[in-house]
């Protein structure tokens, strides 16, 4: 039986929305409201970030944030839309795409800044392309989970305030339940916006969309001799910053389309992402990326790729090619110089040395060598310095002889360091816990059944990924056997 829902807006305490998106003008997006969802119910609450976003407490755990969160009512002042745009797909070009199943509800200012509230989930807008707009309750609290965890570990990353479900039924491979993602970024804006409006030969919105993220995102840009050529430049920047993140915690996106890719330089569309277990540089974690384009060492040179069809779509705002060209270099040198300095710290090492690149290139090719587990290696790495803690390390090598010549040469490298601050880096740098396949998917088995529990112990898990937490002790071990045979695909 459908619950009653109410139609008056709601006001959402002390709280003020604005709309700055939906004042570009509808060549930017199609104003709409979501589709409600019948008895909608909690599945998890970010209560860190509710309070960030300065959410009354008691509020957010009413029925009205439920069904405003859910998208089966309004919330007073905000002006919901889809927003369009394009992109190219596994390389090549898809023409308009668009939020088939995001719905923009506005902006709400914080202490940290504006904030977008978007649902994911939310129903079918014009550009769902023959979708029916909604989202089930596994990709939902994989996203949920993985945003908040990406965040945890330091990461730039869109985040997720909470996840609705319903026992409406969704069809995908096989009948699921929908559930509603409630995401937030200070803006959604993707590579793809761009190209829409530069293939489309729009060009008056094209400047007008890029003087919107300068003018909002990019203050700095507008005083450049090129301001436009200015933006390329520091996209690609946050760019390099945070794939090398991602590479260097051992994270695997999987799709990582010109339109999943943010111009803010967050990580955004959790799709079929991984944390790897083994190591393995060839690892694809996208069961639908038959050509491995997305691996995970393909990964940084896929962002530059989709950097360069960023600077073709502000081809039209610039003097030549070669400005483009010249903006796009930065990345070619941040990139490197940022992995370089997230692994060092993994290593404990405070100041880089000419001979510390030999040394991290030698330890990636044992890992590879013998598929050590990722995570669980740099966190005993911590330990190395002690006899018990080098033998625990050691124990992960088949190649015995070939791990001693490395910890040879690491110990000599470590003389050279303060141990206090050494040890600091790298608990600071080495997370004890990350999103492994298998914990999100028992979770999701239990939330299928109605238990909620796991997505919230993984919550407050991966909230604080560095620290011990003895009593999930077991979420930091290896995968279970079964874990190799889970397949994440594009619907995930």
């Amino acid at each position: 039986m459908n619950a009653v829902v109410d139609e008056s807006p709601e006001v959402v305490p002390s709280l003020v929305w604005n709309n700055r998106f939906a004042a570009l003008g509808t060549d930017f997006h199609t104003k709409l409201k979501p589709t409600k969802l019948p008895s909608p119910y909690w599945v998890s609450r970010n209560l860190t970030l509710a309070r960030d976003l300065g959410l009354d407490a008691n509020w957010f755990e009413s029925q009205a944030a439920l069904a405003l969160f859910t998208g089966n009512r309004m919330a007073q002042g905000s002006q919901p839309l889809a927003s369009v745009y394009s992109g190219h797909q596994f390389g090549q070009w898809a023409g308009q795409l668009g939020d088939g199943r995001a719905i923009l509800l506005g902006e709400l200012q914080t202490t940290s800044g504006p904030q977008e509230i978007q649902l994911k989930g939310a129903g079918a807008t014009p550009y769902s392309r023959m979708g029916d707009g909604r989202a089930v309750l596994r990709s939902s609290i994989r996203e949920y989970l993985c945003s908040e965890a990406m965040h945890g570990l330091g990461i730039p990353t869109t985040r997720a305030l909470c996840v609705t479900g319903s026992d409406a039924k969704v069809r995908r491979e096989q009948i699921e339940t929908a559930a509603v993602v409630t995401r937030t970024a200070p803006s959604f804006i993707r590579f793809g916006h761009f190209e829409h409006f530069s293939y489309s030969d729009q060009h008056e919105q094209l400047k007008a969309l890029a003087d919107f993220v300068i003018d909002n995102f990019y203050p700095d840009c507008r005083d450049a001799a090129q301001p436009y050529a200015a933006l390329l430049q520091a996209v690609s920047e946050r760019t390099a910053h945070m794939v090398a993140a991602w590479q260097a915690v051992g994270f695997c996106h999987g799709v990582m389309n010109t339109d999943n890719m943010s111009i803010l330089g967050l990580t955004i569309d959790y799709g079929p992402f991984q944390f790897l277990d083994a190591f393995d540089p060839d690892h694809i974690c996208n069961h639908s990326d038959t050509q491995g384009r997305y691996a995970y060492n393909k990964q940084p040179n896929i962002a530059y790729w989709n950097l360069f069809c960023l600077g073709q779509a502000l081809l039209p705002l610039m003097d030549s090619q070669e400005q483009a060209l010249a903006a796009l270099e930065s990345y070619k040198t941040v990139f490197p110089e940022a992995l370089q300095a997230r692994m060092c710290a993994k290593l404990g090492l405070p100041d880089k040395r000419a001979d510390d690149k030999s040394l991290i290139e030698n330890i990636f090719k044992l890992l590879a060598a013998d598929k050590v587990d990722y995570t669980i290696f740099w966190r005993r790495l911590g330990t190395f310095s002690t006899v018990q803690g080098r033998e625990a390390v050691r124990d992960l090598f088949l190649d015995r002889p070939a791990f001693d010549l490395w910890a040879l040469s690491y110990s000599e490298r470590l003389a050279l360091v303060n141990k206090g601050l050494q040890a600091d880096l790298m608990m600071k740098n080495n997370p004890k816990y990350v999103l492994r396949n298998h914990l999100g998917e028992q979770a999701i088995q239990a939330a299928k059944l109605n238990d909620f529990s796991g997505v919230n112990t993984l919550l407050t898990l991966l909230q604080a990924p560095f620290d011990e937490h003895p009593s999930q002790e077991g979420s930091a071990g290896f995968p279970p056997d079964w874990a190799a045979s889970i397949e994440i695909s594009c619907s995930s």
